[in-house]
C-alpha cells in the first residue's frame, strides 16, 4: 500500500479542557500581574481595588457567552478573525487577522524586556549579581521557541508546572494572611460601594482588564483540542472565573496584610517590594525567595503561552494564502507550527536588539511601549468579536437563545468599548510615556486595521481566490488544510453533511 503523502497537520485530540486552560491563564501571568501590578492598582484605587478585578472578569464572562456560542458554529482555525468575518465581512475580517498578529505579537515580544528585568531583580535579591538583561532576553528567545518547536501537549505540561508554582506561592501568601488574621483583623470594607465607587476606580479598572489579556485564546487551539464544542467553552469560562475571583482574593489579602488604614502607605514606599514584605512578614524569607524565582517562571509561561498562540494564528493565515504559505509547515513529528515559531522568533530577535542597540530601557520601553498597543489591539478584537456575534446570528438559522446570541453580545459590547475607552484615557498609566508617544502607540492600532482593509481590497482585486476562501469553513472536521480550494472560474465547494451549513458569505 502506498504511504500517504499528505501534508503534516496538527496534534488532534491533544488538549483537554485543564490544558488548553493552563494556556490561557498561563498567558495572563497571575504572579506577574499581582507582584508587579497590583500595587498600582492598590494605590490609585484604595482598599476598593479587589472589586475592579471582579467587575473586569463580570464584563469578561459576558462577553465570553456569545464567543463560546460561536465557536460552536465557526471550526475555521482563524478563531478571532474567522468570527469577525462571518458577522461583519472578509474586509473586516482581513483587518481583524492583522489586528490578532499586532496584538499577540506585541503582548509577547515587549515580554521579552520584562523577562530580563526579573531575572536581574532576581539575581541581585538572592546572590547579589548584576545580570545584564539582553544576554537573558536572547536566551529567552531561544528557549521559547523550544517550547513551541516541541509538541503542543509538551508545551500543557510544562505550562501546567509553572502555572501550579506561581499561583502556589501566591496561595501560600494568602494562608498566611488569613491564619493569622491580617494586621488588624479581616475586613470586607473594600467591597463596599463606598470603597469602590472612588475617583481612582477608573484606572484600577483599565489595569483590571489589561490582567486578563490572553484568556480569549482558547478558540485558538480547537483544532488540537478533545471534543472542541465542549472543551472551548468550559476552558473559557474557567480561566474568566478563576482570574477574575484569583485577582480580587489575593489583591484582598494583600491589603489585610497591611491593614485598610496603612496599606497605601506601604505601596506608596515600596510597590515593586509590597507583595514581598507581606509574604516575608506572614510565611517567612524563604518564601520571598521562592517568589522572586517564581516571578521569572511566570514570564517564562507567559512567553510561551502567547508564543503557541501567534504561531497558531500565523498558520492559519499562511493556510489562507495571505501570508507566505512555508509558515504553513507542520513539523512531520512534533506536529508544531514549526516554521511560524521561528519566524516569531526571528522578528522577536529583531524587535529586542532594536530597543537594546537603541539603548533602550527593558521595562519602561521595551515591555511598556510594545505591550501596550498589542493589549489595545487585543480588546478592539474583542470588541468586533462581540459585535459579530449577534449579527452573523440574525443571518443564520439556529436554535440558540436570545441571551446566548444577542443579549449577552450586545451587553458585552457596550462593556469592552467602555473599557477599551478606560484604557485609552489612562495610557499613560501604562507607558509611562510622553504625550507624542502614547499617541502614537494609541494610533498603531486604527493604523494597522486599516492596513488590513487595504490588504483586504488589494487580494479582492489581485488575488481573488485567496480573497474568496478567506476565513471559510474546512469542509470536514480534519481541518482547513484539506478543502478544496475554489477557484475564480468555479464556486465554491459545499460544506460535508455532517457539518451545520456555513451562513452566506458577506463581501
Amino acid at each position: 500500500m502506498p504511504e500517504s503523502t499528505s501534508p503534516p497537520e496538527l496534534r488532534r485530540a491533544a488538549l483537554g479542557t485543564a490544558d488548553i486552560s493552563f494556556f490561557v491563564v498561563s498567558a495572563a501571568a497571575p504572579l506577574t500581574v499581582m507582584a508587579g501590578v497590583a500595587p498600582v492598582a492598590i494605590l490609585l484605587g484604595g482598599i476598593g481595588a479587589p472589586a475592579g478585578y471582579l467587575l473586569a472578569g463580570i464584563t469578561l464572562a459576558v462577553f465570553a457567552v456569545g464567543f463560546t456560542t460561536m465557536s460552536r458554529h465557526v471550526r475555521s482555525g482563524g478563531a478571532f478573525y474567522a468570527y469577525i468575518t462571518r458577522g461583519l465581512g472578509k474586509r473586516v475580517g482581513i483587518g481583524a487577522a492583522l489586528l490578532a498578529l499586532i496584538g499577540y505579537n506585541g503582548m509577547e515580544i515587549g515580554v521579552y524586556g520584562l523577562l530580563g528585568t526579573t531575572t536581574a531583580d532576581t539575581g541581585r535579591a538572592l546572590f547579589g549579581l548584576d545580570v545584564p538583561w539582553l544576554p537573558v532576553s536572547l536566551a529567552g528567545l531561544v528557549v521559547i521557541w523550544y517550547g513551541g518547536f516541541r509538541s503542543i501537549d509538551f508545551g500543557a505540561k510544562l505550562l501546567g508546572i509553572l502555572l501550579v508554582a506561581e499561583t502556589g506561592i501566591l496561595v501560600l501568601l494568602a494562608g498566611g494572611v488569613l491564619l493569622k488574621g491580617g494586621a488588624h483583623g479581616l475586613s470586607p470594607a473594600g467591597f463596599a460601594p463606598g470603597a469602590v465607587l472612588v475617583p481612582g476606580t477608573a484606572a484600577v479598572l483599565a489595569f483590571a482588564f489589561a490582567a486578563f489579556t490572553g484568556f480569549e485564546s482558547t478558540v485558538i487551539y480547537r483544532r488540537e483540542a478533545r471534543d472542541p464544542d465542549r472543551t472551548i467553552p468550559r476552558a473559557t469560562y474557567i480561566a474568566v472565573a478563576f482570574l477574575g475571583l484569583f485577582y480580587a482574593f489575593v489583591v484582598w489579602t494583600v491589603i489585610q496584610a497591611f491593614g485598610d488604614a496603612e496599606v497605601i502607605a506601604a505601596a506608596t514606599a515600596d510597590p515593586g517590594g509590597l507583595f514581598f514584605t507581606a509574604i516575608t512578614t506572614y510565611v517567612g524569607p524563604w518564601a520571598a525567595d521562592l517568589m522572586h524565582v517564581f516571578i521569572v517562571t511566570s514570564v517564562i509561561a507567559s512567553l510561551l503561552a502567547f508564543h503557541n498562540a501567534i504561531n497558531r494564528y500565523a498558520l492559519a493565515l499562511a493556510e489562507e494564502g495571505v501570508l507566505p504559505a512555508s509558515l504553513g509547515r507542520v513539523h512531520p513529528r512534533h506536529r508544531s507550527p514549526y516554521r511560524a515559531g521561528l519566524a516569531q522568533t526571528a522578528l522577536g530577535a529583531v524587535v529586542v536588539l532594536g530597543f537594546a542597540l537603541a539603548g533602550a530601557d527593558p521595562y519602561q520601553q521595551l515591555l511598556l511601549w510594545v505591550n501596550t498597543p498589542g493589549m489595545i489591539a487585543l480588546m478592539a478584537l474583542m470588541l468586533l468579536a462581540a459585535i459579530a456575534v449577534p449579527v452573523y446570528f440574525r443571518r443564520t438559522a439556529h436554535t440558540e437563545g436570545p441571551w446566548r446570541t444577542a443579549i449577552a453580545p450586545v451587553a458585552a459590547a457596550v462593556l469592552l468599548a467602555v473599557a477599551i475607552f478606560l484604557v485609552v484615557s489612562k495610557v499613560d498609566l501604562f507607558t509611562a510615556a510622553s504625550a507624542t508617544v502614547n499617541t502614537v502607540l494609541v494610533a498603531l492600532v486604527p493604523a494597522v486595521f486599516l492596513l488590513g482593509l487595504a490588504l483586504a481590497q488589494r487580494l479582492k482585486t489581485r488575488r481573488p481566490d485567496v480573497y474568496a476562501r478567506f476565513a471559510e469553513e474546512p469542509a470536514t472536521s480534519q481541518g482547513a488544510e484539506q478543502c478544496p480550494l475554489p477557484t475564480p472560474s468555479s464556486p465554491e465547494p459545499a460544506s460535508a453533511p455532517s457539518t451545520p451549513p456555513a451562513p452566506k458569505p458577506v463581501r
